[in-house]
């Protein structure tokens, strides 16, 4: 798929891990119980924030193809070509996972 966003300065765009449907002991959760997945996969990522000082662009450590856990509340939410996606600034990412 090609991202046709662009994230501005330190912002990085996130397809959100699908919510589980099931519990460990087989009983199927309804939408409405679902929690919000904190964890999904860079999309695109911005090119970095300026630095207040000497104006050097700081660049993000984050790549295209990541897998970053998220504050629960971060982020703004976004439907691209009828997908969910989330764009988040670098402050809302908690971790990225190491496989």
């Amino acid at each position: 798929m090609s991202m046709n966003l662009q994230p501005m300065e330190d912002r990085i765009v996130v397809r959100p891990a699908e919510s589980e449907e099931r519990t460990a002991s087989g009983l199927v959760i309804p939408d409405t119980a679902k929690e919000k997945p904190q964890q999904g996969t860079v999309l695109a990522v911005g090119p970095g924030k300026r630095a207040e000082q000497s104006g050097e662009l700081i660049p993000l450590d984050i790549a295209v193809g990541d897998t970053v856990v998220y504050s629960k509340y971060g982020g703004t939410e976004i439907t691209v070509d009828g997908e969910d996606l989330l764009i988040l600034s670098s402050r809302d990412v908690l971790a990225k996972v190491v496989k």
